[in-house]
């Protein structure tokens, strides 16, 4: 049995220059260093570093202090931890995703409307596959692009299947892994749907991105070839505290147990 790929989440506190920021950036930083430590010593070995704290967030492109501070952040992370990285930048802003990970040579970037269109808090964020395919190739960069199908917090625009998706994602999209949520931040998937996914389409990479508990590990391991854990690995499963090094061995402790 190939072993479940765990991969945790920095939340970054509201960036200075953002709508909720009053930290300094230093303290910001602080905050995801001992995030990223914490994934760390708890037996992760890839994160996914975003501005989750930046709402309301833009339909478009983050402003330049946005890309700035976290390609900072992001290089911080990776020589202090060694982690591989991830970057997304939200709501949907993967030229800049990319452009971060890039520069300080992170593995992939994550977007959420990568092919059609969602109607979401920001609006309608329509796909932007060709620009994103186009501007990695301009780069001359290797970085991957995780996409998500059929998004958390948001409705496909327009009536399709789960796997009709998932389809134009990777065979039009491009994409090189496909993440698929819950309706919400925490909110679990619907485990048929991803059997279904992985049964028609045994040769894609498919990730869990909500709802991931030890209570429902085993279903990911049956189906998913990774687990992006955001919420459960905070203290008292609360998002806005720190991360707790202690669930996050526990969690990696019992997906090695399943491997066994």
């Amino acid at each position: 049995m190939t072993r479940l790929q765990v991969c945790g989440v920095i939340h970054l506190k509201p960036l200075p220059g953002t709508p909720r920021g009053v930290d300094s950036f230093d303290i910001v930083l602080t905050a995801a260093l001992v995030d990223a430590h914490a994934l760390k010593e708890g037996g992760v070995t890839i994160a996914i570093l975003e501005n989750f704290g930046d709402t309301p967030f833009v339909r478009g492109r983050v402003e330049p202090h946005v890309v700035s501070m976290m390609t900072f952040i992001a290089r911080a992370i990776i020589e202090q931890t060694g982690l591989q990285l991830g970057i997304n930048v939200l709501r949907n802003d993967a030229l800049s995703a990319m452009a971060i990970a890039h520069t300080v040579d992170a593995q992939f970037i994550r977007v959420n409307v990568h092919t059609g269109a969602a109607w979401t808090d920001q609006g309608l964020i329509q796909g932007e596959a060709y620009e994103t395919l186009q501007y990695r190739k301009q780069l001359g960069s290797s970085v991957g692009i995780a996409a998500d199908i059929m998004v958390k917090h948001a409705t496909p625009a327009g009536r399709r299947s789960l796997v009709d998706a998932a389809k134009d994602t990777v065979y039009r999209g491009l994409a090189d892994r496909l993440i698929v949520t819950g309706t919400a931040t925490g909110a679990s998937v619907d485990w048929q749907e991803v059997a279904d996914l992985k049964r028609i389409l045994p040769e894609v990479e498919i990730w869990i991105g909500s709802g991931m508990t030890l209570e429902n590990l085993s279903q990911a391991i049956q189906y998913a070839d990774g687990v992006i854990v955001g919420t459960h690995f905070h203290r008292d499963t609360d998002i806005h505290q720190r991360l707790d090094m202690e669930r996050v061995r526990k969690f990696v402790q019992t997906v090695e147990e399943f491997s066994i």
